[in-house]
């Protein structure tokens, strides 16, 4: 039954955090405008097989963390912060009448090699999967057993590939409503974080 959750959480938890205009989303539309569907799912596998050491390190970090308990309560408690920090921004960005996106121009002409590339500077991996393990482990939800692990990286690369996917399918029509697209996220987004806030700080003092 675990096995099946962490697939769930790992599928989810990508997925949504990849679903906001960001540089590797935006650049998977742009290729599928300017070079088709095949070369943007070349670019979402090459972006997807990027996700396997991420999340591995990620992994790695957080069963270290979870062996320190005085550290892991530490970031628990800096995570309620970060929550509500992350709430108020995406909803001041809900609030902007005018959204701008940059796409990232990539000069490889390599769809494949552009997704590695790109996934590979996505500095933001890595620190995101680990928040998302530590917020599991601290509801017993996460188990660093190695099959179980497979379970949750795969999980992750399915749910990246398959927003990569979306947006290179619906790449004409969410560059024309990008900015409706990304208030709806935005508020949807501020509402998941105020509610993670809550329940960490839940969990720590009651």
């Amino acid at each position: 039954m675990l096995f099946f959750s962490l697939f769930f959480f790992g599928f989810v938890f990508s997925f949504l955090g990849s679903i906001t205009p960001s540089m590797l989303n935006m650049t998977a539309l742009k290729i599928s405008i300017e070079k088709g569907r095949g070369a943007a799912n070349r670019y979402a596998f090459g972006v997807s097989l990027i996700v396997i050491p991420q999340v591995f390190i990620a992994i790695i970090l957080t069963k270290y963390i979870a062996q320190n308990p005085k550290i892991l309560e530490t970031l628990e408690k800096a995570g309620i912060l970060i929550f509500i920090l992350l709430s108020y921004y995406f909803y001041r960005e809900s609030k902007k009448s005018k959204v701008k996106v940059e796409v990232i121009k990539s000069k490889k002409e390599n769809s494949f090699l552009t997704g590695i590339t790109l996934s590979s500077l996505n500095m933001f991996a890595i620190p995101f999967f680990s928040g998302v393990v530590i917020a599991l482990d601290a509801f017993k939800l996460f188990n660093f057993n190695l099959v179980l692990v497979i379970s949750f990286i795969f999980g992750s690369i399915v749910g990246t590939f398959y927003i990569l996917l979306l947006y290179a399918k619906y790449a004409k029509i969410i560059q024309s409503k990008t900015g409706k697209f990304t208030k709806d996220i935005n508020i949807v987004l501020s509402v998941l974080t105020a509610l993670a806030a809550i329940f960490t700080a839940l969990k720590l003092f009651i």
